[in-house]
């Protein structure tokens, strides 16, 4: 009886012929998963900084370094505890042991209250081209795809006025999870009149998307507030609401009809 063997399949170009890993009708499930608010967040904070500073606003890194001088100081005398526990033992610096641990705890619970009372999320602060003082929080809801952003803007005079946008991450995000920076952009400009008179353009792309408009027809739909910005801005209006109003009609070839 002849023995049964293991064939080996080989195409007609004489490679081994490899089985497919996967049945056909059910395809291999996708590895990639969906990015997490938290990612979407931190790609968003970091771009702030960069189109605020871009628009000539002054960042001030006051909150961060106060952050990190507190933390660092409590590292340091926490190495230092270590350092003299190792060298002269513990029975001859335990009264500097115990006075190393009260500072190191004072210092985390400032450290702590500074975080949660003071930065409350911070992720920009700094000052405009036209003086005003500008603070940026973000926050974000578990499970909820919303980019929540808080805008404090206090006047030369000390006048405080807060902005709240709440917008999707899908706005700025493609589908493929890539940050595209001009929908965001647009937002913030058009959402804030600080901003917004620092970058007309965008602020002006952002009046045109509120309206339902294309650009080309935006004139007609801005807010009185956008066109204060476009104004000082000296940019002129496409298609405005007084050429519209005029009371007259056009025929074609350009001949005037009375209304």
């Amino acid at each position: 009886m002849a023995s049964q063997e293991k064939i080996t399949v080989y195409n007609l170009a004489g490679n081994q012929h490899q089985p497919p890993t996967h049945h056909p009708i059910h395809p291999p499930h996708s590895t990639n998963t969906p990015p997490k608010n938290t990612d979407l967040k931190n790609t968003t904070d970091d771009a702030i900084p960069n189109y605020l500073n871009s628009l000539s606003f002054t960042q001030s890194h006051t909150l961060t370094n106060t952050r990190l001088a507190l933390g660092y100081s409590a590292l340091a005398i926490a190495s230092a505890c270590f350092a003299w526990d190792y060298k002269l033992g513990f029975d001859n610096t335990k009264h500097f042991t115990a006075l190393a641990v009260a500072l190191y705890t004072l210092l985390n619970g400032a450290l702590t209250l500074w975080v949660l009372y003071v930065e409350r999320g911070t992720v920009y602060a700094g000052t405009a081209p036209s003086g005003e003082t500008v603070r940026i929080t973000t926050a974000t809801k578990k499970n909820v795809p919303e980019y929540i952003v808080t805008v404090e803007v206090t006047s030369k005079k000390g006048k405080k006025e807060v902005v709240e946008v709440r917008r999707g991450f899908a706005e700025w995000f493609d589908g493929a999870g890539r940050f595209v920076a001009a929908p965001f952009q647009a937002m913030l400009a058009g959402s804030v009149a600080v901003v917004g008179r620092c970058d007309p353009k965008r602020a002006a792309a952002a009046a045109a998307e509120k309206q339902g408009v294309t650009a080309g027809e935006a004139g007609a739909g801005y807010t009185a507030e956008m066109l204060d910005v476009l104004a000082q801005a000296n940019v002129s209006v496409v298609g405005s609401a007084a050429e519209e109003a005029s009371g007259s009609e056009v025929k074609k070839g350009g001949k005037r009809r009375k209304a």
